[in-house]
């Protein structure tokens, strides 16, 4: 058994676990907590393994377990990790232990189905970051909405099933295209591997703008890009503290990983071709999503909406089609997982004890939770794109990389320009919200009660605020895992630029 595989199915070695415990009501709850957060952590330390036994000089697909699936059907069980792929696997891995982890106090029913869905959903997205076979990809693709609609429509807020009903029949709906597009190559070139459909692409490449769009729908819905958004804020806002962690933290990124695995090197004539329309997508995304957070009164919906402002740069980047742009949109997803992430658990720290999102029922947190402001005043600026902290350097390439974009035509710098203009949008929006929340008077007598962060919680920040400040001052390292695989999907592509009429 290979590694990749181990790393993938180990979360359901804790389902079994938790499965088959006796319930004995409030010794099983602590015992289930326990099995999860092993689970999660053993999980995480698989992955570490998986890391050190990577080789970044090494363009291709690494660490590969290949096997006949239903060989009639061309169908392969096919696993691989390459530059593309290696830190959203480590990503999932580390948000996925830390959602875990701050669900510890937050949930009191239903418990042992709780930490299941969990480690279900963490094994469907290792899956998508590792399938290297479009059957099997389909199949973790559209495995994690299970476990997700169950997190929101049970253990979610008020309007929980409406938001896990939407978001749940958005995806689905998006995926029954990229379905059909996956069959039509599936049979033309008689495989579903993605390395020989890369390989034989002439065989479908008159019809590769319909293919293109059937993937694209069904990633832009993930990401999301504008306008297939109106899902997000619902799903994020009525989800539990770690659904949205998680949904923030890795969900949204399996959408832009799909378009750099699958629409990039299957069909990049299209893609060279799409990138303008795409490029202008994500920047109304981002100048949008930043101006509706402002409009906010819930603490959390106004961080649903800057995801959307920040994706946007994470598609930008993408379609610029150059290597900054693209090893940037890596890194920046990386960098609002963890940001927006920490951002999510902060305010589920405050609801725990308060049980309200809105600002206006808060003011002076500073003065009743100093360690706690102080915290959340570093992740606020970490998702503004601070220098010094991660979210600049993501933003800093992605803006590098679309000022040089051959695909955005002969004035890449009007791309440039929009863009930038959502980093000003977020210092106004995040600094808005942090003013309301944590300065002036401390004059609500409910808030005067509130305690710190706990030992749990002072853990799970500094574990988020470790790698704020690493990719923040030395991402030189994070760069190089990805160096050759973005250079060789690059120089593919830019070779397809060249043989174009």
């Amino acid at each position: 058994m290979g590694i990749l595989t181990i790393v993938t199915f180990l979360p359901l070695v804790g389902v079994a676990a938790i499965l088959l415990l006796k319930p004995l009501k409030r010794e099983s709850d602590v015992l289930i907590k326990q099995i999860a957060n092993v689970t999660a952590i053993a999980t995480f330390i698989v992955s570490l393994v998986v890391l050190f036994r990577f080789d970044k000089s090494v363009a291709g697909l690494q660490l590969v377990d290949k096997a006949d699936w239903i060989p009639s059907w061309g169908i392969k069980y096919y696993l691989g990790v390459d530059g593309l792929s290696i830190l959203m696997v480590l990503l999932t891995t580390f948000i996925s232990m830390l959602a875990i982890a701050s669900s510890w106090s937050a949930i009191e029913t239903s418990v042992k189905q709780y930490y299941v869905f969990m480690l279900l959903l963490e094994a469907g997205m290792m899956g998508v970051f590792l399938a290297q076979d479009l059957f099997l990809f389909y199949i973790f693709w559209e495995f994690t909405l299970v476990p997700m609609y169950f997190l929101i429509g049970i253990w979610g807020g008020n309007n929980r099933v409406y938001a896990s009903i939407k978001f749940f029949l958005y995806t689905m709906a998006g995926s029954l295209l990229m379905l059909l597009a996956i069959l039509y190559m599936g049979i033309t070139n008689n495989t579903f591997a993605v390395p020989d459909l890369i390989a034989g692409r002439e065989a479908f490449a008159n019809v590769q703008d319909w293919l293109f769009l059937g993937f694209a729908i069904a990633f832009a819905i993930k990401v999301p890009v504008f306008p297939f958004h109106s899902w997000l804020p619902d799903a994020h806002t009525e989800a539990p503290t770690a659904g949205s962690i998680i949904l923030a933290g890795v969900l949204l990124k399996m959408g832009t990983y799909g378009f750099l695995r699958f629409n990039l090197p299957l069909f990049p004539e299209a893609a060279v071709k799409f990138a303008p329309t795409i490029a202008v997508l994500a920047i109304i995304g981002i100048i949008y999503g930043a101006i509706v957070s402002f409009a906010q009164t819930d603490v959390k919906k106004l961080v649903a909406y800057s995801s959307i402002s920040h994706l946007g740069f994470v598609m930008l980047g993408i379609f610029a089609l150059n290597e900054q742009g693209i090893q940037g949109a890596i890194l920046q997803g990386v960098n609002h997982g963890l940001s927006t992430g920490a951002l999510f658990f902060l305010v589920g720290v405050i609801y725990e004890q308060r049980h309200t999102r809105k600002m206006s029922e808060f003011g002076g947190l500073w003065k009743a939770m100093p360690v706690f402001s102080v915290l959340s005043l570093i992740v606020v600026l970490s998702s503004m794109g601070l220098p010094g902290l991660n979210g600049f350097v993501g933003e800093f390439t992605i803006l590098l990389g679309s000022m040089g974009a051959a695909s955005l035509g002969s004035s890449p710098w009007i791309y440039t320009a929009f863009a930038t203009t959502g980093v000003i949008l977020a210092a106004v929006y995040l600094l808005w919200m942090f003013q309301r929340v944590f300065m002036g008077p401390l004059d609500n007598p409910a808030n005067m009660k509130l305690r710190d962060l706990n030992r749990r919680e002072l853990v799970i920040m500094l574990s988020f605020l470790l790698f704020i400040f690493w990719i923040g001052i030395a991402p030189a390292g994070y760069f190089a895992l990805m160096d050759s695989s973005v250079a060789k999907l690059v120089a593919d592509i830019s070779a397809t630029i060249v043989a174009m009429p």
